[in-house]
This record gives C-alpha cells, sequence and structure tokens, in this order.
C-alpha cells in the first residue's frame, strides 16, 4: 500500500503547468549594500559621538553645500521609502495623521513622523544604530511644499535651525533669473551653517564636493543609459534599489566606486546579450513614483509578461548634469532647479517623447500616486496627449508610494495583464 501510493503521489508528477520567470539578480547588489552600511556607520557613529555634526536634508537639496560646510547628511525621503519597502508604513501613517497630518499628504512624510513617534525604524536592524539626531535641518521645495512642513516638524521638536530654498515650479525653460534666485537662497546658507558647523567655509572644498558629485552623477546616469540596450541588463524595479548612492552619498568617492563596479557588470551583460529578464518582448516605461511595498510583486509580475520596464521619470532624478566646480553655486541651483518636478506639462511632453525614442518604448505605466500629486501626470490630460502625438499606448494604476490601503493588487494585476495583451495584439 505505501508502495503504490508513494506512485501516485501528486509531488512525482512532472509540473508542466508551473513556470518561474526569474528577474537576473544584479551581482554588484553586495558592494552597494556594503557602500551603504558604511554610510549609515558614519551616521550612527556621529550620532554617537556628537562630532561631525548631522544635517537633515531633502533628497534634492543642497547636499553639496552640507559636506562642504563639513556635515554628514541624512536623507528622510531615503527613510520614507526604506519605510514603504519594508511595509511598516501601514501602522505608522495613522500614527501621524492622528496628531494633525491629513491622509491626503505626502506618506514619506506621514510614514516617517509616524516612524519617529513609535519610535520604529529599519534602521534599528543595522550594526551601532543610533538615532541620527539633527543639528540642522535644509529643504528645497523644488519637489513640493509638503517637504517644508516635514522639516518644520522635527524644527518645533528639537529646536535646531531650518534653513530652505523656495524653488518656482511649472517652469517651461529655467532663466538665469530662476538660476539666480536659488543661487542667492544657496549662499546665504553659508554664514549660518558655517555657524552651526563650527568651520570657516572654504570655497575650494566646494568646488571639490561639486566635482566629486559631477562624477557620481554621470556614472549613474551611464548605469540608466545601459537600460536603452536590447535587451537591457537592468530594470527600473532595479533601479528604484541601486539609485540609493546617488541619492545619499553626492560629494563622496564611495557612491563613485559603486557605480564603476556595476557598470562593468551591465557593460558585460550588454556585451552577451543578457537581459534583466529571461525573454524581452516589451519595453515599458514607468511614470511617477514607485509602489515600495510591491516592487517585487511587480518586477515579477511583469517578468511573467515578457515585459521589461526599461526607464523612468523618478530614477532619472538624481541626474545632475549642469554641476560645474567653477561656478558651484550657480550649477547646483541650476541643476536643482531644471529638476523634472518643477517643469511644466508643455516641457514634460517633450521630455517624454525623447525618453520613448532612445528607450524604443512600446508602452506607459503611469503611477496615479494618492499621496503624491506632484510626481502623478496623469491628472491632467498628459498621457491622452502624449498617445496622440506618439502613438504610444499607455495605462494608469491607481496606488501610492507608501500607503498600501489605497492600491488594490488585484485590480492592478488585471490591468496590467489587460494592457501587456493590448501591446502583444498590437
Amino acid at each position: 500500500m505505501t508502495e503504490k501510493s508513494s506512485e501516485t503521489k501528486p509531488a512525482d508528477k512532472p509540473k508542466t503547468d508551473e513556470k518561474k520567470f526569474l528577474v537576473r539578480k544584479i551581482e554588484s547588489s553586495k558592494a552597494m549594500n556594503d557602500a551603504m552600511g558604511a554610510y549609515f556607520s558614519e551616521l550612527f557613529e556621529a550620532a554617537k559621538t556628537g562630532h561631525p555634526k548631522i544635517a537633515w536634508c531633502t533628497s534634492v537639496g543642497p547636499a553639496e553645500l552640507l559636506v562642504a560646510c563639513g556635515f554628514l547628511v541624512y536623507f528622510p525621503e531615503n527613510h520614507g521609502a526604506m519605510l514603504g519597502a519594508s511595509r511598516m508604513s501601514t501602522d505608522l501613517i495613522p500614527v501621524a495623521n492622528a496628531i494633525g497630518y491629513s491622509p491626503e499628504i505626502c506618506s514619506y512624510l506621514t510614514s516617517d513622523i509616524g516612524s519617529f513617534i513609535k519610535g520604529e525604524t529599519p534602521m534599528s536592524k543595522m550594526p551601532g544604530y543610533v538615532f541620527p539626531k539633527p543639528d540642522v535641518l535644509v529643504f528645497n521645495t523644488n519637489q513640493c511644499r509638503d517637504v517644508q512642513d516635514w522639516m518644520y516638524y522635527y524644527h518645533l521638536h528639537y529646536g535646531v535651525p531650518l534653513l530652505g530654498i523656495n524653488t518656482p515650479v511649472r517652469i517651461k525653460e529655467v532663466t538665469r533669473t530662476h538660476v539666480e534666485v536659488a543661487a542667492k537662497q544657496m549662499e546665504e546658507m553659508v554664514e549660518p551653517l558655517c555657524k552651526i558647523g563650527g568651520q570657516r567655509f572654504d570655497y575650494d572644498k566646494l568646488r571639490d564636493i561639486v566635482t566629486l558629485s559631477k562624477q557620481l552623477t554621470i556614472k549613474w546616469k551611464a548605469v540608466l543609459e545601459a537600460a536603452a540596450a536590447i535587451p537591457s541588463p537592468i530594470n527600473f524595479f532595479d533601479g528604484t534599489i541601486h539609485m540609493g548612492p546617488a541619492v545619499v552619498m553626492r560629494g563622496s568617492k564611495r557612491g563613485i566606486e559603486y557605480y564603476d563596479t556595476l557598470l562593468k557588470e551591465l557593460n558585460d551583460c550588454i556585451l552577451k546579450k543578457i537581459g534583466s529578464i529571461p525573454e524581452e518582448k516589451f519595453r515599458l516605461y514607468w511614470e511617477g513614483m514607485p509602489i515600495w511595498g510591491r516592487l517585487r510583486t511587480h518586477s515579477e509580475l511583469l517578468a511573467s509578461l515578457k515585459a521589461c520596464v526599461v526607464a523612468s521619470t523618478y530614477c532619472n532624478s538624481w541626474i545632475f548634469d549642469e554641476f560645474n566646480p567653477d561656478d558651484p553655486f550657480r550649477s547646483m541651483a541650476r541643476a536643482y532647479t531644471e529638476l523634472f518636478i518643477v517643469r511644466s506639462d508643455e516641457y514634460k511632453e517633450q521630455y517624454f517623447q525623447q525618453m520613448i525614442e532612445k528607450y524604443k518604448i512600446d508602452g506607459i505605466i503611469y503611477h496615479d500616486a494618492k499621496t503624491c500629486p506632484n510626481n502623478s501626470n496623469n491628472r491632467y490630460g498628459l498621457p491622452q496627449r502624449l498617445e496622440k502625438k506618439t502613438g504610444v499606448p499607455y495605462i494608469v494604476i491607481a496606488g501610492d508610494l507608501n500607503d498600501l490601503r489605497c492600491y488594490s493588487e488585484e485590480q492592478a494585476k488585471t490591468n496590467i495583464e489587460a494592457f501587456v495583451e493590448q501591446l502583444s495584439e498590437r
């Protein structure tokens, strides 16, 4: 009886109806984890000893100036993404809502403030963790007004100085006036930053830091442009993880060294025609924020449909071509004011057309993020106008960067599958 049962067990039958769609693992990931680990270790040690001073900065704020003034820089938005990716946000957002922060505003902000109030963070699992309390808070409203309100919360809590740059928005062309206004505000930060940091301002050091950031951003741009190859050796979901050094290591050699490692791997894959997914058939563009808590789900779903997301606006947000060590203040001002999120819809349409051509895009996925209207470009007719001009179809996925209560996984899956089927028919 036992022998007969053994012959008829379902496990012994060939699993012809199951197929794994593996996304190629980036071999350089360990090197990135080491680099990011070293970055956080420095922050934790500074938090423990009080030296160097720590500046909190919005992700597209004047990080180079802060590094030049002797600060280590912590980015709350990076922490917000960590909270989303770890799916801790769902429990933390209501904590911020309870003290008056609307569920409609940035879920990075509400996740981070909720994390602070509850004392819960993924960083606590890192070796040597000590919360990196700020000595100064710095923002740039080029992204949205929420970043200023975010920093203001901590200004009220800690009583440390709050410095900021107010950037014009909905710009078609960035003019000299725009640049001068932003540069002037940045220059006015120098005196208070030197006073807080206890250092004399060194203009040559700023030039050196801008040089390093320039080198870093060129490397990051090359990483993203590797995806123009067919098949693409990297996808958008990889990019959201491997952009970490481009965000937090500006002005350091460590990030440059990491991207050299990653570029070597990607260029080797291009030569050998090794794609990010096994059978690339469709090339997609992801417009808007990632849904951090569903990165793997989306990556595997699209791979199973032979669709590779080869480009995005989000990852390109940390390409700063205009950095120039010969004119650091104005070049930083221009780079941070030319940011995609700041620009007019007319500019954005032209930008999308260039990206469609460069990356050979078959379709566009727009993420309509509930709490991030500034990074949701589907609300004012742009997708329809772009499809009319280019013939490239699109789909809109409703969700959010961190608040998974705004996202229906079943609905998104059904819509994405139908969209790729539509591409196949075309």
